[in-house]
């Protein structure tokens, strides 16, 4: 897909759809994608504020593989989100929250459990699995959304919903860097700190608490660093070895990739990295873009993938040479314009 034709398209179904949905029912599960990121978890831990605010029976769910999480995001109040099905699965409304496609939360009691399959995203390339779907791709992050789903219920932000929410915000938008930032994401921000946010130390949170493993693997991703497609990919890969070698887990690879995005002249900046976590395959592809005219989404689909037109990830059980091979091939077949 061209990138800018991703900015072109519209809202499937309509808000007011998710909102009469909320205000009709009483058990609801949340959840969002694997591997989950500040989007992903913020969303579903501000969702679930905002039910429980209208006295409605929320539970948040997450597989068991997906923790310890990330070291930036394990201050986030997850400790009574579910690894399991619910007993009353077959009474509740399934929310995904931040999911581009069902596949991303291989979970078989979600696909058909629920009463009712809601999806809330705004990934451009999202599949419109849901029985009820709301797919905004002009907004910055799926934490828009729910703050946007709380005006429209009359509900009042609580200091803890406009936390979670904030944290979506900010890190799915680059600290407000990356160009899906609007004036509308810099309003609904406001509002969120208006609200109660701590700015500064939500800021520490994420981006100052760092484990000196997580600088030794950093430093051991960029020595590893190669460039690929005549300077078009830089590629990193991270293994086995280099998590013994650093003490550090694959939960500290969160932000690795930006170093390298910021590469100046390439096109694709790529972080492979083995799983060795139990249940998950054999290799995690992170993708961004280093340009205006390349979708790394389209790049993340060759795998199973998906995302965003400039952040994007996957699976695969491929090798590196693969991997890189199958890249510079999607690469080729999105020529820069003349």
């Amino acid at each position: 897909m061209n990138p800018a034709a991703a900015s072109k398209l519209v809202v499937k179904g309509g808000l007011d759809e998710i909102a009469e949905a909320v205000r009709e029912n009483q058990k609801f599960l949340l959840t969002t994608h694997e591997g989950p990121d500040g989007d992903a978890l913020g969303s579903v831990l501000g969702m679930h504020h905002l039910l429980e605010s209208l006295g409605k029976d929320s539970v948040m769910f997450l597989a068991a593989k997906e923790f310890p999480l990330p070291i930036e995001y394990r201050h986030l109040p997850l400790e009574g989100v579910f690894h399991e099905a619910p007993a009353d699965i077959s009474d509740r409304i399934v929310i995904f929250l931040d999911c581009g496609n069902i596949d991303r939360m291989p979970v078989d009691f979600l696909r058909d459990g629920g009463k009712l399959v809601v999806n809330i995203d705004h990934h451009h390339d999202n599949t419109e699995f849901g029985d009820l779907n709301f797919v905004d791709a002009g907004a910055s992050c799926t934490a828009e959304i729910i703050y946007e789903l709380a005006v429209l219920l009359d509900v009042k932000v609580s200091p803890a919903m406009a936390r979670a929410l904030y944290i979506g915000i900010v890190t799915d938008t680059g600290k407000f860097m990356y160009d899906a930032t609007k004036a509308r994401t810099h309003r609904v921000a406001a509002e969120l700190i208006d609200a109660g946010v701590d700015v500064d130390d939500v800021n520490r949170r994420l981006y100052e608490s760092v484990p000196i493993e997580k600088l030794r693997l950093l430093s051991r991703a960029l020595d590893k660093l190669e460039i690929h497609c005549a300077g078009a990919l830089i590629v990193t890969y991270i293994d086995d070895e280099d998590y013994r070698a650093t003490e550090a887990g694959e939960e500290m690879t969160e932000g690795i990739i930006d170093n390298l995005r910021a590469v100046d002249g390439i096109r694709v900046a790529a972080v492979i990295r083995d799983q060795v976590s139990r249940g998950r395959a054999a290799r995690k592809i992170s993708l961004r873009a280093g340009d205006d005219h390349t979708d790394v989404s389209v790049l993340a689909r060759k795998f199973g993938g998906g995302g965003h037109v400039r952040a994007a990830g996957c699976s695969t059980e491929l090798g590196f040479d693969e991997i890189v091979g199958e890249l510079c091939d999607g690469l080729a077949a999105q020529p820069l314009p003349s």
